[in-house]
């Protein structure tokens, strides 16, 4: 698999780069290898989709804050034009009002997202609206990665007419459009103060379609899509990250009498762990010690997402210290490794104590060995301070 690149390499705009800089910089990759000035080039239409998906991205604050941290992956792999999933005819209904009437007659300008070539005009295609569910993960299902399966209530093309929404042969169900002609387009002229201007907009009467159905199929009234379920099957990649979205071409809304289907949008949400604590991809535990464990030192279990793990308690422990685990964290979602697992260690000090546990302690307490000393102390703060820069 061909490695993506770099949205800001593409647009050639630099990180820093203001909402107003990428606009512009995304408008001039667009007019460069906009398919009407490049016909037939199969390279410059495969550049101007590329521009396309890393304008999607970076033109939105949210995504363009989950790329910058987590690349690719925290897009779901790709803006949603990549893979085939959108053609160049959904960017200029996206984005037409940034890529503008570029060229005579050109493409989906100020003409409300419809199509043409140089004079020669085609209905616009539809496009379904997209769909967005979220999905719970534990812990283990984030470190392993998992397969689920969800039901979505969501529009889906008629059976019954194949989506046309005519009843029947839809040949012989629609006719053209006598009020645009079939084309889906009615041209308005306007006299103003600097001359004449044209216009277009969509056909009233047919709705943009061209076709007016005679004979409406009975289950979908027309429309050509119903609502229903289905069962989609979610494969969420090991180390996603609690907000992050994934998306699915195509898994979204179908669009009324053909066309493009919508895309599905995954909200990750993580489950809180009972005893485990996220930091990216490494894990933190908690382990309190007694007084006893601590001085003697020993071997205790401690959680994992896996499971239990055996830790050595080092006789003197003092509290602050914390042990790792290496390699008992999350993976990494773009496959680089794993994190830890650390081990915080607190010290249990007992709020009450009975005539023996305290006659026991005032013995020690006479001990030089059980009393601080300016040392430790200092290594014993500093590692406090430390933590809190």
């Amino acid at each position: 698999m061909a490695t993506k690149r770099d949205y800001y390499e593409i647009l050639e705009v630099a990180k820093s780069a203001t909402p107003d800089e990428i606009k512009k910089a995304y408008r001039k990759k667009a007019i460069q290898y906009h398919p009407d000035k490049n016909p037939g080039d199969k390279a410059a239409e495969e550049k101007f989709k590329e521009a396309a998906e890393a304008y999607e991205v970076l033109g939105d604050p949210q995504k363009r804050e989950r790329y910058n941290q987590f690349g690719h992956a925290g897009v779901g792999g790709s803006g949603g034009f990549g893979g085939g999933g959108m053609t160049v005819e959904d960017i200029f209904t996206h984005f037409g009002d940034i890529i503008g009437d570029i060229f005579t007659g050109g493409r989906a300008g100020r003409f409300g997202g419809f199509t043409g070539n140089f004079g020669q005009s085609e209905q616009r295609q539809r496009r379904g609206t997209d769909l967005r569910v979220k999905v719970k993960l534990n812990l283990k299902e984030i470190a392993d990665g998992v397969e689920k399966k969800i039901k979505v209530r969501k529009y889906v093309a008629c059976k019954y007419c194949s989506g046309t929404g005519a009843d029947g042969d839809a040949s012989s169900s629609m006719e053209t459009c006598k009020n645009c002609k079939g084309s889906g387009v009615v041209t308005h002229m306007q006299r103003t103060i600097i001359g004449t201007m044209q216009t277009r907009t969509e056909c009233p009467v047919c709705n943009g379609d061209g076709k007016i159905i005679r004979k409406k199929c009975p289950h979908c009234y027309g429309e050509g899509v119903v609502q229903d379920d289905e069962i989609i099957a979610l494969k969420i990649p090991a180390g996603v990250m609690n907000g992050m979205q994934l998306s699915m071409s195509g898994k979204g809304n179908a669009a009324r009498r053909g066309g493009v289907n919508g895309n599905l949008f995954i909200l990750v949400e993580e489950e809180e762990h009972p005893e485990l604590i996220r930091d990216e991809n490494d894990l933190i535990y908690n382990l309190l010690l007694s007084v006893p464990e601590a001085t003697l030192g020993g071997s205790t279990e401690v959680p994992t997402v896996d499971g239990r793990a055996k830790v050595t308690i080092e006789a003197g422990t003092q509290p602050g210290k914390v042990l790792r685990l290496r390699g008992k964290g999350l993976p990494s979602l773009n496959g680089y490794g794993k994190g830890d697992l650390l081990i915080n260690i607190g010290i249990y000090i007992p709020e009450k104590l009975n005539r023996d546990e305290k006659k026991l302690f005032e013995q020690l307490a006479d001990s030089d060995n059980v009393k601080p000393n300016k040392a430790a102390a200092n290594n014993f703060f500093a590692h406090f301070r430390n933590l809190f820069r």
